[in-house]
């Protein structure tokens, strides 16, 4: 009277394999499920009665008890009520059990016997993509995603019974073929004007430095960063992989098309702290930072975000992970991405002194909302003026994304053939063999840090800056004190952009 079905169940942006044991006894009729299940666990009892007794089967009268076997970690999620009523039918005897022997189930079960998709598909088929893994019609597309070794998509629960029992023969579903694709992206071409913000945006594309814009509304921060995935290279197989991962496990619509493109995400400024890093008191799921990785996360009206929120993000960014621990669990979830954030230099936004209303005691509380250190991991920080009335109505276009892509791409072929990883990651240890400077610009460098307009970590974000500046515009190895001046030229500190107002 005992049975024990492979499952699986979502760790932030994993599937972690886990055996469904049940245990059909004597006793006082009664449902026990056991494993560190969480509330969604707890309910299958009535989702998987209904089911059984909809598709013609009999609920046991007896005394049941269900665990989910595998690692300390709290279970959660409906993807197990297949693996339960199957367990429940193999230990009940109805379906033999070396018919199950290679079969992985993964699926919710309807009140009326059919199966139904549930969020993080795909890294839960990942899991055991060793089987034959048995999930809904509705979630073959989604499912294809992991590669498992079969895929056995079934609508019903009746229906999968009569295969077990060798009734029938697997249905016959035409599941996708996946294929790559690529998102439509704005062109830089549409940009009219705002030189100096172009060449950093190449810059922070060549070198994934983090980006801050500060300006008045109107020009063209939002327009720049919406731009800004257009010059990234196309993804690699293995980093598309990852992000239509983190997409399945945060519930969102996947199918069997992969996309190529870098991801953009533009949350809202009144999203929680546990939105943007991932987390959640019981199901923990990926936040906006794991959704952006590879890709670009734009924080517009930044000084509108909760300064929790923003300072949330300082040690992600510096690791390009996010730890979420919790009682029984500890998650690491992915973070490597492109932070790009746009501000204006007041509440008011005015850019002119004659046109802001705002007293100078608000300017410099609306500024405090940034924190020194998350300001200092802004490897790039302009300030924007509006666009002059020639540029904004010429009919010359600017330069293309296509042709600035080509560029960026070359810098990171170079970053990566050089130091095995882009410029914006390369350990400080390795600043000297990889970024060495030359004898001035090191002199000159010190003199900066001695009037204190670098932190440790700036100097060192300072000298990447300078390697990817070099690396775009020169073969030289040896970094020079133009490229240490123009890096540190991009670093506007906050405090001269209130004091300029």
């Amino acid at each position: 009277m005992y049975a024990a079905i492979r499952s699986a169940t979502l760790l932030g942006t994993h599937g972690t394999p886990i055996t469904v044991e049940a245990h059909v006894g004597k006793g006082l009729p009664g449902f026990t499920v056991v494993g560190l299940p969480d509330e969604g666990c707890r309910e299958s009892r009535d989702r998987v009665r209904a089911a059984l007794l909809s598709s013609g089967f009999e609920w046991p009268l007896r005394r049941i008890t269900i665990n989910l076997a595998g690692g300390g970690e709290r279970k959660g999620g409906a993807g197990m009520d297949l693996a339960i009523a199957i367990g429940l039918l193999v230990a009940d005897g109805f379906v033999p059990a070396e018919a199950v022997t290679e079969c992985a189930f993964i699926a919710e079960l309807g009140l009326d016997g059919s199966l139904r998709s549930t969020p993080g598909m795909a890294p839960l088929v990942d899991a055991v993509s060793q089987y034959e893994v048995v999930v809904a019609s509705t979630a073959a597309a989604e499912s294809l995603l992991a590669r498992p070794t079969r895929l056995r998509p079934v609508s019903t629960l009746a229906e999968l019974v009569n295969v077990l029992r060798g009734e029938a023969p697997w249905p016959d579903i035409a599941a996708p073929q996946a294929r790559v694709v690529v998102d439509d992206i704005a062109d830089m071409a549409d940009v009219r004007g705002q030189s100096e913000a172009r060449l950093a945006l190449e810059v922070a594309a060549s070198g994934f430095h983090h980006m801050l814009m500060v300006g008045p509304p109107g020009a063209g921060k939002s327009m720049l960063a919406k731009r800004l995935p257009g010059l990234l290279p196309r993804l690699t197989d293995d980093e598309a992989f990852s992000c239509a991962m983190v997409r399945s496990a945060a519930g969102m619509q996947v199918s069997s098309d992969i996309a190529s493109s870098p991801p953009f995400r533009a949350p809202h400024h009144s999203m929680s702290m546990v939105a943007m890093v991932g987390g959640g008191s019981g199901h923990i799921r990926p936040g906006e930072l794991s959704l952006a990785s590879h890709g670009v996360l734009f924080l517009d009206e930044m000084g509108e975000f909760a300064p929790t929120v923003l300072d949330a993000l300082r040690q992600p960014l510096e690791e390009g992970i996010v730890n979420i621990s919790r009682a029984h669990s500890s998650i690491t979830m992915p973070a490597r991405c492109l932070l790009v954030a746009a501000t204006n230099p007041c509440p008011c936004g005015e850019a002119s002194p004659l046109g802001c209303m705002c007293q100078i005691a608000l300017r410099q509380r609306y500024m405090r909302r940034f924190s020194g250190p998350l300001v200092d991991r802004f490897d790039i920080r302009i300030r924007l003026v509006k666009p002059s009335t020639s540029e904004l109505t010429g009919t010359v276009p600017g330069e293309s994304s296509a042709a600035i892509k080509q560029r960026v791409a070359a810098v990171h072929q170079r970053s990566l053939e050089r130091q095995g990883c882009l410029n914006s990651a390369i350990p400080a240890d390795m600043l000297e063999d990889v970024a060495p400077l030359t004898r001035d610009a090191m002199s000159w460098l010190r003199d900066r840090l001695d009037e204190g307009r670098l932190s440790g970590r700036g100097y060192h974000r300072v000298r990447r800056v300078a390697r990817t500046l070099a690396d775009m515009h020169s073969n030289d190895e040896v970094i020079t004190t133009d490229w240490v001046e123009a890096a540190l030229s991009m670093r506007v500190p906050i405090a001269t952009t209130v004091e300029r107002h």
